[in-house]
């Protein structure tokens, strides 16, 4: 890392989506009987893979040979990276099975929902292992994964908003607004934790505190989007992509301002 990987930052971002509007949909068939309407679940089925498209095709282009990415699966019990890979293909291919019996009204539609949503969410952990290395020790501790978890529950209940009536808008509400608050307290609490670390730790979280990027998100990202929601009691039509905006530049501060210790070995002492 240490580099803005604008393909990283697109995929890692775009695919999290992917799978919070997965998620959404899971817990919507699971809060009400009749679960969520057909005619939307289709549309929103076909956006999450769209979505998921454009984030492996994005993926791609981080390799240096994008025609040889089928090798990406040849290590599966060493690599994170290569389970990564089969996770998302997976979760990709769960969301073509969910689209059809969702088209076909069949009965096991739910089912498939479900599991959908936990493949995401396997998704998301190994996905959040292959950026914990231990080069990054202020990375090497699980904190990914609370990051794109969190990610894929603001922008999955976000644009989640688009696709259900008015009337069932209540549920994405809560979950947005809690998730925003976690994500706040998250993001105020963790360059402080870093700042009490070793030498590079410490050196990450004077990144973080000392980055405009880093106000700019708390206040456009999370200021603004809990005094909005706590203003209004729903989920405006512009602020899913205010959140996504914000979400974009949070991970360009992970690729960019997490400090690496093997770039800084002769500063550590």
């Amino acid at each position: 890392m240490n580099n803005m990987e604008l393909t990283l930052v697109i995929f890692t971002v775009l695919g999290q989506a992917s799978v919070g509007l997965a998620i959404m949909m899971a817990l919507r068939q699971l809060s009400t009987a009749e679960g969520p309407e057909v005619p939307s679940l289709s549309t929103e089925w076909l956006v999450t893979g769209l979505v998921l498209l454009t984030a492996l095709v994005v993926g791609l282009f981080h390799l240096g040979h994008p025609t040889g990415s089928p090798r990406a699966l040849a290590h599966l019990s060493t690599s994170w990276l290569s389970r990564e890979a089969l996770a998302f293909m997976v979760f990709g291919a769960l969301i073509i099975v969910a689209l059809v019996v969702t088209l076909k009204k069949s009965s096991g539609s739910g089912v498939v929902m479900i599991i959908a949503a936990l493949v995401g969410l396997a998704a998301l952990f190994i996905s959040g292992m292959v950026y914990s290395p231990p080069s990054f020790p202020a990375l090497e501790n699980g904190l990914p994964i609370l990051f794109y978890v969190l990610t894929a529950f603001i922008l999955g209940s976000a644009f989640s908003s688009y696709f259900v009536q008015e009337s069932k808008k209540k549920l994405l509400y809560n979950i947005l607004l809690v998730s925003l608050i976690v994500g706040l307290v998250v993001n105020l609490i963790v360059p402080s934790v870093w700042l009490s670390g070793g030498k590079v730790m410490q050196m990450t979280g004077s990144a973080y505190y000392g980055s405009g990027l880093y106000w700019l998100r708390l206040a456009g990202e999370f200021g603004l989007g809990i005094a909005v929601l706590a203003a209004i009691r729903k989920i405006p039509f512009w602020l899913p992509v205010i959140l996504l905006a914000g979400e974009l530049l949070g991970r360009i501060m992970f690729f960019t301002h997490v400090v690496n210790t093997a770039g800084n070995m002769g500063s550590i002492y």
